[in-house]
């Protein structure tokens, strides 16, 4: 159809209109580039001051970026982490780094990556998976100014309990205060090493970094957590039996399959760890007497998860928890070598019990 533009001149007016298009997009990559180039360049070349920052373990490259740009020793932390990302870094070691606004980018990255800290930790805490409270207050004591019963003390008081639930509201809740739970912390300090460059951090600050650990950890599986209806207390009590009960050649998730399983068919738990805890004694062997504790946290007598964690569990098991295999299992064996056998009978697991266990006497 005519439309009274000749060919020609239509033709010129789509060029232009494809040139300026192609133009836009050029300058506004230009501008991007330049932007970015801009923004990995050091913040002030002539700058001779040092800036003193501190990476935690177990930091994430988004906690460090915007660390980083808080103390002013980068421009922009969304470029930094995209850039530690596209350059496949990122594997920091904590420390307390001494920085300066003339370094650019990929020396802080150099320093962050070799650990070229500026000072070395005062205080170092190694928390292994499967403590319990009283001997995660032996190891602070061990290392710090402060006496075992300073750190329950603490842990216990209901006005640093509820400072944590204003903080962590979808970590700590009124079911730590339920009043069968023995410790109502138990479980919630996680298992990592911990450093502090102050010899004189408050015990506060050292109890809460490690209940941050916990909720951060948690963070991650808030949509598993919300999809399950599970409530961050309901999943550390059942990854703490995952951890108590795992050994080094463990499917973790074969066993919280095999609880899970129990709860469903309405079976009580049966594990010793919880009988241990109910004892508050360390024993190498549970005894048949030892079952007959009166104790909510006896599962051999009492139906369902027990009150609350028997210690604290490390990530491994938290998954686990989360994501049980799919078995039938009922029962499992851990034997002296440290294998475990799963059986999906009574009669079955009686059977290994005798092959590994009791002929092996």
């Amino acid at each position: 159809m005519w439309n009274g533009q000749p060919p020609n001149k239509r033709k010129r007016r789509m060029w232009i209109i494809l040139s300026s298009i192609v133009g836009v997009i050029v300058l506004v990559l230009a501008g991007l580039f330049l932007y970015i180039h801009s923004a990995l360049q050091p913040v002030n070349e002539q700058s001779k001051k040092s800036v003193e920052v501190t990476i935690p373990p177990g930091s994430s490259v988004s906690a460090i970026s915007q660390e980083l740009e808080k103390q002013g020793v980068i421009k922009n932390g969304t470029i930094f982490r995209y850039y530690v990302k596209f350059n496949d870094k990122g594997n920091f070691q904590a420390g307390t780094y001494s920085f300066s606004k003339a370094m650019d980018i990929d020396q802080m990255i150099n320093m962050m990556t070799k650990g070229d800290v500026s000072k070395n930790a005062k205080i170092k805490l190694a928390i292994p998976e499967g403590t319990q409270l009283t001997q995660i207050a032996a190891i602070i004591a061990k290392h710090t100014q402060y006496k075992e019963t300073d750190v329950l003390a603490l842990a216990n008081s209901s006005s640093f309990i509820n400072g944590l639930m204003k903080k962590y509201p979808k970590l700590v809740t009124k079911e730590v205060l339920n009043k069968d739970v023995k410790y109502p912390l138990e479980g919630y300090f996680y298992p990592a090493t911990y450093q502090f460059y102050d010899e004189k951090v408050s015990l506060h600050d050292i109890l809460d970094k490690m209940i941050n650990r916990t909720d951060n950890t948690l963070q991650k599986y808030q949509d598993d957590m919300k999809k399950k209806n599970y409530s961050a207390h309901k999943v550390l009590t059942m990854s703490s039996l995952v951890e108590e009960e795992a050994t080094n050649k463990t499917e973790r998730e074969k066993i919280a399959s095999v609880f899970y399983n129990r709860l469903h068919d309405k079976m009580p738990l049966q594990t010793d760890p919880t009988v241990l805890y109910a004892l508050g004694e360390h024993k190498k062997r549970v005894l048949y007497k030892h079952l007959e504790v009166d104790s909510p946290y006896n599962t051999y007598k009492v139906k369902g998860l027990p009150p609350g964690p028997i210690s604290n569990a490390g990530e491994m098991s938290i998954k686990a928890a989360l994501h049980p295999a799919t078995t039938k299992y009922l029962y499992f064996l851990a034997t002296p070598s440290g294998d475990v056998i799963f059986s999906t009978t009574l009669q079955e697991h009686n059977k290994q019990k005798a092959i590994h266990i009791t002929n092996k006497k």
